[in-house]
């Protein structure tokens, strides 16, 4: 894994709709009807992650999630993190 530069995140980020990039972490929040329908995108959103074997740090507040990904083992973030930001957007689409 190789950790991507300020340049290389900017440019990614343009093609992740809502992703910012703050305090060496790719981020989102999402607001959702109810929690039910938060907990069940994160429920798929993590065998996804586990799959990928890339998890996020989140927190979860009723229907809020908020998403920060980074990849701990080169202090920074690398294509895995905006792999599984991707992934996630799908999967939050499909809700």
């Amino acid at each position: 894994m190789e950790k991507l530069e300020a340049t290389q995140i900017t440019s990614l980020l343009k093609n992740l709709d809502g992703w910012t990039y703050e305090n060496g972490s790719i981020c989102k929040s999402y607001v959702f009807k109810d929690f039910k329908e938060a907990f069940s995108v994160m429920t798929r959103i993590a065998f996804e992650a586990e799959q990928q074997n890339h998890h996020p740090l989140w927190e979860n507040v009723y229907n809020q999630l908020a998403i920060k990904l980074n990849t701990h083992d080169v202090g920074g973030i690398t294509q895995n993190d905006f792999d599984l930001a991707r992934s996630i957007e799908s999967i939050v689409n499909k809700k």
